[in-house]
């Protein structure tokens, strides 16, 4: 009887997880690159998911994405953590060790830089501050990814104040918040603004933070993808400002995991982007 090589399973874990576009995204991927392996949703309860960690590597699992509303509570359960994880509080890529570790990274913040360099080659992170809208998890990941690249200030705004004055405490005097009623100020001499926020995203309420003091030339993004083209990004354009989609930052967050589980690492292009987007 000859021995069968496992066949390499990974996923993502949340809940609810049935709208997540990374099935479609690493199918696309180990179909390109010819890798027998699969890549599933993963609807797994609060309750469920220390239980759930501990079997999966048995089931032929060599990692998995993690979502909301599990981002925190990995860390607690995984047994080694990288920096950046540790300082975001927050992972999405785990890799299920043969030594039988469980290793918890944030790949969000370099998913998030590589999507500007992609789509603005000429952005310069050193050559202004950035203005970041909003202060939960993903700010977390903008945050420490802006500052890692040199950019001098961040400012900060968020609708519940005391949740944005926890990132200066965290993240050192390169933060400086302000009021949400005055966010728009925030634009006064940025060449970057960032909105982390659901604001504008279908079925939320809109962006409603004027662009008036926005400068042509400005690098304006958003981490929302549904619509690709957020009022946020159509307005920050119409201002004169160079525009990137949130897509691209879910695209490349997913390359890391996807090179430790199956040996390779994918491309991020266009043939990739259609893929998802048609999922």
């Amino acid at each position: 009887m000859t021995d069968h090589p496992r066949i390499p399973l990974a996923g993502v874990i949340g809940s609810p997880i049935a709208h997540s576009r990374s099935p479609a995204l690493h199918g696309f991927w180990l179909k390109r690159y010819g890798i027998k392996g699969h890549y599933v949703p993963l609807d797994i309860a609060q309750a469920d998911l220390a239980e759930a960690l501990r079997m999966l590597p048995k089931m032929g699992f060599v990692g998995a994405n993690v979502t909301i509303p599990h981002k925190e509570t990995v860390l607690r359960l995984a047994d080694v953590v990288t920096d950046r994880a540790a300082l975001i509080g927050a992972a999405n890529t785990l890799i299920f060790r043969k030594d039988g570790k469980i290793h918890a990274d944030n790949t969000d913040g370099a998913g998030f830089i590589a999507n500007l360099r992609q789509h603005a080659p000429n952005w310069n992170p050193q050559a202004g501050p950035a203005a970041v809208f909003g202060a939960g998890g993903a700010a977390r990941a903008v945050v420490a990814a802006l500052i890692e690249v040199g950019v001098p200030e961040i400012r900060l705004a968020n609708r519940t104040r005391t949740r944005a004055e926890v990132f200066r405490s965290d993240f050192g005097a390169k933060v400086t918040v302000h009021d949400w009623i005055h966010a728009g100020d925030m634009l006064e001499g940025a060449a970057t603004v960032v909105n982390t926020t659901a604001l504008g995203m279908t079925g939320k309420p809109d962006f409603r933070i004027p662009l008036d003091a926005l400068a042509p030339g400005t690098l304006a993004t958003d981490i929302v993808y549904t619509p690709l083209k957020t009022q946020f990004l159509i307005e920050a354009e119409e201002a004169g400002a160079t525009v990137v989609d949130g897509l691209g930052m879910l695209l490349h967050q997913a390359a890391p995991g996807f090179e430790r589980w199956f040996g390779q690492r994918p491309e991020v292009d266009e043939a990739t982007r259609k893929a998802v987007l048609g999922a």
